[in-house]
């Protein structure tokens, strides 16, 4: 038996809002030509590129001087990824206590953006030409999942909430992502159970783990509140079926399920 595939490191982030109808997430549609869930409704996120553990961004991340290095690393990807495919920055200018404004956001876009898409240029390279400090503090866990063993593609990926800048408006990047919406937890749910929308397993259980908050300060509260344990889910047989089965004490409403159904 060939051994399993290492996971690569990658970050998640659900970013939240307060809106009409609740507490929302924004969402994005994978590109149905992509090689990972095509056309799948997901988070923004992706895996850890080498840059994002370059030294010398770690004087321009906040919140980040206790963590160790890979962790730094996961929250610097998820800031860039977050920039990359939802158009939201989650950085200051250094000095400043203020996340930066839609105003700043649109030039530090149009000179920097694409090139950040297309490899051309560095995060870091990015925060020393603007002078920004990554606002990593603003990032709090709230999942920490692992693809099982037997996936030829796994990742190692961890989910984390941020509120999003009231003025900064989300955007998808038009090339991994096609689409972008502010969603209730229930009704990206909805529209998954209805057939409009395709959502892969480990992100429909955190959805409905979000959805068990209220408002962003709930959401908040129960994930500093409640401990992050490791989902590394692993198929056992229920009589004739293949099941998956996660850690009882991971908080998911969910411990099993027939694996032709999470697939």
């Amino acid at each position: 038996m060939p051994e399993p595939a290492l996971p690569r490191p990658s970050a998640t982030v659900l970013l939240l809002r307060d809106g009409a109808r609740g507490l929302e997430v924004l969402m994005v549609e994978r590109h149905h030509e992509i090689d990972f869930v095509a056309g799948a409704l997901v988070f923004p996120g992706g895996r850890v590129d080498e840059a994002d553990a370059s030294p010398a961004l770690g004087a321009r991340c906040a919140g980040v001087a206790t963590l160790p290095a890979e962790q730094r690393a996961l929250r610097v990807a998820a800031i860039r990824e977050t920039f990359e495919e939802a158009g939201v920055l989650l950085a200051r200018r250094r000095g400043s206590p203020d996340l930066i404004d839609a105003e700043a956001l649109r030039g530090i876009e149009a000179r920097h953006r694409s090139a950040l898409l297309a490899g051309d240029v560095t995060l870091a390279e990015v925060a020393e030409r603007e002078d920004l400090e990554l606002a990593c503090d603003c990032l709090v866990p709230f999942a920490h999942w692992i693809t099982p063993l037997f996936m030829p593609k796994r990742f190692d990926t961890w989910f984390y909430l941020v509120e999003a800048p009231p003025d900064q408006v989300a955007l998808h990047d038009g090339h991994e992502s096609v689409d972008s919406l502010w969603i209730t937890p229930e009704g990206a749910d909805a529209e998954r159970s209805a057939g409009r929308r395709s959502i892969i397993f480990p992100t429909l259980l955190n959805l409905r783990k979000l959805g068990r908050a209220g408002s962003v300060a709930e959401a908040f509260a129960a994930a500093r509140r409640e401990p992050i344990v490791t989902v590394l889910p692993r198929v056992e047989q229920r009589g004739d079926t293949p099941t998956m089965v996660l850690p009882a004490g991971a908080g998911y409403e969910v411990v099993e399920a027939p694996l032709s159904e999470v697939s």
